[in-house]
């Protein structure tokens, strides 16, 4: 993973754990059960958003390398995405 792709990730991932955090509260607080499954679908395409982006870093790095990268990536997509 490059440099920057690495301090992006890590800054989106701290936003996701920014609005765990707040799902916790509105939780705690009681918050209407639509508004909190409105930000849970918000926090699951944030990390579906940071998968995609690992995965194309793996195919543009890590799989020129290795020959059985693709098979690796071929059981990463069907374990993720079922």
């Amino acid at each position: 993973m490059n440099c920057d792709t690495k301090k992006s990730t890590i800054q989106r991932l701290r936003r996701i754990e920014g609005q765990v955090r707040g799902l916790q509260k509105m939780v705690e607080e009681d918050r209407p059960c639509a508004e909190i499954i409105n930000q849970v679908a918000s926090v699951e395409q944030a990390l579906s958003g940071v998968s995609k982006v690992l995965l194309t870093s793996h195919l543009q790095h890590c799989a020129q390398h290795d020959p059985n990268a693709i098979d690796d990536v071929v059981q990463l997509i069907t374990r993720h995405w079922r």
